[in-house]
């Protein structure tokens, strides 16, 4: 059994030289964005304020950012 995956490896040709048109998309991406207007960052918060947050479902994290958003302008 060894054996034949070693002559099964030994046959094998890198991806992008079978498909070379899908290895440059891949390559390829999404692509810079246009205008960043989001910045990626770390923050701990509490087990009980994620958990609320998560269970409101799908879109959470942007909801928290308006509620964020809403909040800093009270700031001063």
């Amino acid at each position: 059994m060894t054996n034949d995956i070693d002559e099964a490896f030994a046959k094998a040709r890198p991806f992008a030289e079978i498909f070379p048109e899908m290895a440059e998309a891949i390559r390829r991406g999404r692509g810079a964005q246009k205008a960043p207007v989001k910045e990626l960052t770390s923050i701990r918060l509490d087990a009980e304020t994620l958990a609320a947050f998560r269970a409101t479902g799908p879109g959470w994290q942007k909801r928290m950012a308006e509620i964020l958003r809403e909040a800093a302008k009270t700031l001063g």
